[in-house]
């Protein structure tokens, strides 16, 4: 198969993706409102928040209907927050970055227990984003990070990623995942310790989950990823601060900037490493 032939399925590919990411985007509304407030994500129905009639499924399609709708509820006309399509275009942009970085990270492989591995890695990595997405915007909000989310990560996350290694012969990238997990964790914890109320735990088990994800790409990774968090969070607060925005001592959830930092750190995390080693002399 030629390169012109690969084409059109990568176009297909990501359109898939993307739609999927926005079917996932709707689904996060439900789980940024609901799951706080310790309520099912799957009973009741959705329904209009102002008149609480149910939201019929052709009303329902992600981003198309608020347009078509004009950001009204059909039933009472009252106003539906702009904030849901925004979630549900995210979702399916998310997906497709997601998508498009780990094919230009792992390339393609013709044997049937590659191709199986590098979609465990990519459904990992998908699963990170809409977890990403959840807990950013939850923590932005209720300065909360909630253990329903945040706990089960570590489960999926491991059985996906370490399937993934295995099926493609790098044990080591499953053992290396463990260490890292538990090292940005304590990391997390001894800060919480030294200053209470500069960390929480919600921060502590995210640093968790997000250490295994990045040590499982490998050290650069997680070292740029956990350097990011405080780089993004500080220049935010610093801007904040200069703008009057806020004042010292103010509360800024720092989840929002851990998940960025992370995500920086698995994308750029080699390169960005790489040249910082050079301007050193040592690589």
């Amino acid at each position: 198969m030629t390169q012109v032939d690969l084409v059109p399925l990568l176009v297909v590919g990501a359109v898939l993706v993307g739609v999927f990411g926005l079917l996932i985007g709707s689904f996060l509304n439900v789980v940024v409102y609901r799951v706080p407030n310790g309520l099912s994500v799957v009973n009741p129905p959705s329904a209009c928040p102002g008149c609480g009639a149910d939201i019929k499924p052709y009303d329902n399609v992600p981003v198309l209907s608020w347009l078509v709708l004009g950001g009204r509820c059909r039933a009472c006309r009252e106003p539906i927050s702009v904030r849901y399509p925004l979630v549900e275009l995210a979702g399916g942009v998310a997906f497709i970055g997601v998508a498009g970085w780990w094919t230009s990270v792992t390339g393609l492989t013709e044997t049937v227990s590659g191709i199986v591995a590098s979609g465990l890695g990519l459904v990992a990595f998908l699963y990170l984003a809409a977890v990403s997405l959840a807990l950013g915007l939850i923590d932005l909000d209720l300065h909360r990070l909630p253990d329903r989310i945040v706990l089960p990560a570590y489960v999926v996350l491991t059985v996906l990623l370490g399937a993934s290694a295995l099926l493609d012969g790098r044990p080591e990238a499953l053992g290396r995942a463990v260490i890292g997990a538990a090292v940005l964790a304590v990391f997390y914890l001894i800060l919480a310790t030294v200053k209470p109320g500069a960390m929480g735990l919600g921060d502590v088990k995210l640093a968790g989950v997000l250490g295994l994800a990045l040590a499982w790409l490998g050290w650069p990774q997680l070292i740029v990823g956990a350097f990011g968090a405080f780089l993004t969070g500080g220049l935010f607060a610093v801007s904040l601060l200069v703008t009057g925005r806020a004042r010292r001592g103010s509360g800024i959830p720092f989840g929002p900037w851990m998940l960025l930092g992370a995500w920086i750190g698995a994308v750029a995390g080699e390169p960005v490493a790489t040249v910082y080693l050079s301007s050193l002399g040592l690589a």
